[in-house]
């Protein structure tokens, strides 16, 4: 594989990881909204990430609730994104409902069950983060991406525009309608001006 090939390709990785993380964000932000309790995102260990990038964890207080905020997810998601899930589980008994979009899957507990089965022990080697912890993190490494897009296309900064005056003098002094013995005094006056500074 050539370098160009490998560049190529890990920039679609990192592509598309950032764009799951805007999926689970959207996410989290359903599960404030209908006042799932003690969410979290685990992202997962890259060996587990076979499995999946990131777990969306939070608890609803009875089913009802339960049912709302996994309703809520899905229909934001589908509708601001496009997003589906691969699989729905436990929709019937409403006490844990597993919405898999298989770069990241949505837990949503029954306060009792979600107790019960720990999930959050259970994968002790992810590293677990609040919605606004994540949501930090998003916008930071969506800010540094921008500033590195627009570091590619923008002008120099003004302490390097400062550096470069002396040469735009002679650049200037050399490339306007002057003969070439005016030329060559412009350039050396500009010369003895920025010695001097």
């Amino acid at each position: 594989m050539t370098t160009t090939k490998v560049a190529h390709t890990q920039a679609v990785k990192t592509q598309a990881h950032e764009q799951t993380r805007i999926l689970v964000q959207a996410a989290a932000s359903a599960c404030v909204d209908k006042k799932g309790e003690d969410t979290r995102i685990l992202e997962l260990d890259p060996i587990d990430s076979g499995l999946s990038d990131f777990f969306l964890v939070t608890s609803g207080t009875n089913d009802r609730q339960v049912f709302a905020i996994a309703d809520e997810i899905e229909s934001r998601l589908k509708r601001e994104f496009g997003a589906m899930p691969n699989s729905v589980e436990g929709r019937r008994q409403g006490e844990w409902i597993l919405l898999d979009y298989v770069d990241f899957v949505v837990h949503v507990f029954l306060a009792e069950r979600r107790a019960f089965y720990d999930i959050e022990r259970l994968r002790k080697s992810a590293r677990p983060l609040t919605p606004a912890e994540f949501d930090e993190e998003l916008k930071a490494a969506l800010a540094a991406k921008t500033r590195a897009a627009r570091g590619k296309t923008s002008k120099p900064t003004k302490v390097a525009d400062s550096a470069l005056k002396p040469r735009k003098a002679l650049k200037k002094a050399a490339t306007s309608e002057k003969s070439p013995a005016a030329k060559k005094s412009a350039a050396k006056s500009v010369r003895k001006k920025a010695a001097k500074k």
